[in-house]
Order: C-alpha cells, then structure tokens, then sequence
C-alpha cells in the first residue's frame, strides 16, 4: 500500500501512517522547498542522525536536537569542545551517538568555511544546484522511489570534499526529498502535485 487515507479523509503517503506529528511534517514540511544555510544546515545534521533509524525518531526528539546543538547556530556548535560533545553524549533527549554528534561539530565549521570563501548562502547554493532537472514521473508506489540518484551522489561528493560528514548518498537523498529538491509524493497523495 503506498497511500493510506487518514482520519481527515486525505490519502497521504503511506510511509506517514496515522501519527499526528508525522502526518503534520508530511503535509506541511516534507517536500516543501527550504532555503537558507540555517535551515538547511539543520535538516542536513537531522538527515545525517537518522541514518539508520527511522524519521519519526529523530522528528519526535527534533526540539530537544535544537536545544542541545543551540538551535543549530553553526557559529555555535562549531565551537564546541571536548566537554561539549560529552555533554550531549549524557543528554538523553537525544540520539547519543559521539560519530554523529562530532559530524555535526565538523559539519559546523566547514559551512562557516565555505560562508568565509563563498558568503552567506553558500550552502543553499550548493545544495540547490544539485537539484535534478527535466521531468521525471511521479512515483507510483513507494517502490518506485530511488534510494539514491546520480544527483544526491554528486551532491554527497561535493559535501564531503568540502568537509562534510555523515551526508552519504541515500542521507543527501532523503535530505533532497526533505527539502523540496524532489517531490516523491506518490500518486493519489493529496500533496503529488
């Protein structure tokens, strides 16, 4: 089944199921075109906490994530130390995994890196010019879409030749399904254009 009819009487994406804050992100945040480094950079370190484990883990837990990296200030979290990696390793609100938590640090400082070389927006220029061209057929089924394209390969080859971590083909795609580079709304969802 790739859609499921909710309560509202919407078919949605079934990947959404009945939860209120999952049906919530997907009607009014999944697919939608986000813009700026802040915004992105913040989807960009929740995609790469979720690899291997499912969103509504990491939408559940996303308010404590914004409270323990300062709300993803990356002028902030890039200056985090030693005892503030360990502090978010004791903080229980959310994924305590040090090789993310360090990639989010590392993260930070290189989208400061590229905003010293190339100004503010460096990364939503990055990010956007990745963004496929052309027509491509709405999925069908949730078979249908890809875990990974040639496009969120390339834009997992250039984030990580400027210095980011954990942002792996299938976590750029999701990132680029997230943030409105691609609609994958399956046919018959309320949302597939």
């Amino acid at each position: 089944m790739s859609v499921l009819v909710g309560a509202d009487g919407r078919a949605r994406c079934a990947w959404a199921g009945n939860d209120p804050e999952y049906v919530r992100y997907h009607d009014e945040e999944w697919g939608h075109p986000l813009h700026g480094d802040g915004p992105l950079f913040e989807k960009l370190c929740l995609e790469g906490f979720q690899a291997g484990l499912s969103w509504i883990t990491i939408l559940r837990r996303r308010p404590a994530f914004r409270w323990a990296f300062d709300g993803f200030d990356p002028t902030r979290v890039a200056a985090y130390g030693p005892a503030e990696i360990e502090a978010r390793l004791q903080d229980t609100g959310i994924i305590r995994n040090r090789a993310k938590i360090e990639a989010t640090v590392t993260n930070a400082r290189a989208l400061l890196a590229m905003q010293a070389a190339d100004g503010d927006g460096a990364l939503d220029r990055l990010v956007w010019s990745h963004a496929p061209t052309g027509w491509r057929p709405r999925p069908r089924s949730l078979d249908d879409v890809p875990a990974t394209t040639p496009e969120s390969r390339a834009l997992s080859t250039a984030l990580k030749r400027t210095g980011f971590r954990f942002v792996g083909p299938t976590t750029m795609y999701a990132l680029m399904q997230a943030a409105g580079l691609v609609d994958d709304h399956v046919e018959g969802c309320w949302q597939a254009g």
